[in-house]
């Protein structure tokens, strides 16, 4: 009996410990090595853990105006890079280098980021 009581307490404990392991996402489905830049009107920045939001309303000959959500790094990261929130506010447009979603989908994550004054946070130019 204590030997199947050990055994329930491990396989639940397993279970319980690897369904918080795959709820944390990777940066696999975002392609680093062909980086883009979007320049776009901010519609919505949100500065939070796990990941900052950023969406931005972007415009272009193919598929016209649209809303297009982008993550970035927890807000403490952004804040060791220079980012902080007063930086821009809904209607500014600033300029990001993001690292496309692999499947084509709209959307990305923010590595670099150009702010309406003209400071930048990481490396928006001359980084390809």
């Amino acid at each position: 009996m204590k030997s199947f009581f050990k055994y329930s307490v491990t396989l639940v404990s397993t279970l319980l410990f690897s369904a918080s392991l795959y709820a944390h996402h990777s940066a696999a489905q975002f392609d680093f090595r062909n980086t883009v830049l979007v320049e776009g009107k901010v519609m919505e920045a949100r500065f939070a853990n796990p990941h900052m939001r950023l969406v931005l309303e972007v415009t272009d000959d193919a598929r016209g105006t649209r809303d297009i959500e982008f993550e970035g790094h927890s807000r403490n990261n952004m804040r060791r890079q220079g980012l902080m929130p007063d930086m821009f506010t809904e209607g500014d447009t600033v300029t990001i280098r993001i690292a496309p979603m692999r499947n084509g989908n709209d959307g990305g994550y923010v590595t670099a980021l150009r702010t309406p004054d003209g400071d930048e946070i990481g490396r928006v130019t001359g980084a390809d």
